[in-house]
């Protein structure tokens, strides 16, 4: 049993991001592995005007204003806490990293969710939340992606960066008996980046098949994209309702930031979520999508428009539930939570063994 500090971007409220998603699924499970643990997420009012969380029963939240309020609050469980994770997009990230590793005497791990994007920003001067000399000091740089982008992060500096993919929590994605409402679906909040992939794979295809239902749900969409008639949007989408949402679907669709397509080995939570719902999925391509699923069998790739209807118009009902119960076996024999949970587990207790980790890593080794 090891006392876990999270300071995270946010647990409480799933509006506009993904990060609530894999921190309710990996600290639950690591809470029913014995663990304690506390999350530490700024207060701040989007989130706030959004809660479908409030109050996680397996961990001890902690709302705080500011970083000087983070200090205060702050201080004895992270200086006592067994391990300390501090995430990607965390306001005034720089500081409170600088502030956790000081403070802490066991592990301070860097977990990014937003790995791309993170190296992105860096590779332009932006440190919003992370500089080089952080990377270098953070005992353990926990990556969304892997592939050569774990060696770049060595090559930075890190003493040990390691994959922490996404994972599915089956608690809340599981298959429903809900009536099938729409050839194609898609969940994601609004990007620039991802947009004319959306509108060649998912909208354009709607224009050719105008007697058949297509949704797109999330938030942050721009009014005026001039969407077809058949096209449903839907402003935000909880993750308790993520699976009737998914089992309305006969297909649903990944797309996949610029970065994380560059830097591919970087699958979307939704890959998981989907595919454990037993819904067949298309996707973008990126390299490393078939060191998670079985390119044909397991997942469908669609590189454009034509890609696309000719996937929903010839697939047969026989084939899109072979597809979906494939991609279903593969995520729950390697991708939930209480995977990552274990991995996490061994990957603090290597972190542990640093000089600097001092006598707390006993519990982590235990």
């Amino acid at each position: 049993m090891a006392d876990i500090v999270v300071l995270g971007l946010s647990i409480t409220s799933s509006w506009g991001n993904g990060h609530a998603t894999t921190y309710r699924g990996l600290v639950k499970n690591l809470a029913r592995r014995g663990h304690r643990v506390t999350f530490f997420e700024r207060d701040v009012p989007w989130y706030a005007g959004n809660r479908d969380l409030p109050d996680p029963l397996y961990c001890r939240t902690v709302l705080y204003r500011d970083f000087d309020d983070l200090q205060q609050a702050g201080h004895a469980a992270v200086r006592e806490a067994d391990a300390v994770i501090v995430g990607s997009y965390v306001p005034d990230g720089v500081q409170v990293g600088d502030w956790a590793i000081a403070t802490a005497e066991g592990p301070v791990a860097f977990y990014d969710i937003d790995t791309p994007v993170t190296l992105a920003k860096l590779a332009r001067g932006d440190e919003e939340y992370l500089t080089p000399e952080l990377v270098r000091r953070y005992d353990l740089y926990l990556s969304f992606t892997g592939g050569p982008t774990l060696e770049r992060l060595e090559a930075m500096g890190s003493p040990r960066a390691a994959p922490l993919y996404c994972a599915v929590d089956p608690d809340v994605h599981a298959p429903v008996p809900v009536p099938r409402r729409w050839r194609l679906g898609y969940l994601g909040t609004y990007s620039v980046d991802r947009q004319p992939t959306l509108d060649a794979l998912l909208v354009e295809p709607a224009r050719l098949m105008p007697r058949d239902a297509f949704v797109i749900a999330g938030p942050q969409y721009p009014d005026g994209l001039g969407w077809p008639a058949n096209v449903e949007h839907v402003p935000h989408l909880p993750p308790t309702e993520h699976a009737r949402f998914y089992c309305g679907q006969d297909f649903t669709l990944n797309v996949t930031r610029a970065d994380m397509r560059a830097a591919g080995y970087s699958p979307s939570v939704r890959l998981f979520e989907a595919a454990a719902c037993g819904v067949p999925i298309v996707s973008d391509w990126w390299e490393g999508l078939d060191a998670f699923f079985a390119i044909g069998s397991e997942i469908l790739v669609a590189e454009g428009t034509a890609d696309m209807a000719g996937i929903l118009a010839r697939t047969s009902e026989t084939d899109r539930m072979r597809i979906a119960r494939a991609a279903r076996s593969r995520v729950m024999a390697a991708h939930t939570a209480l995977h990552r949970a274990r991995e996490l587990e061994d990957l603090l207790r290597l972190a542990g063994g640093n000089a600097r980790a001092g006598s707390s890593r006993r519990a982590l080794a235990s």
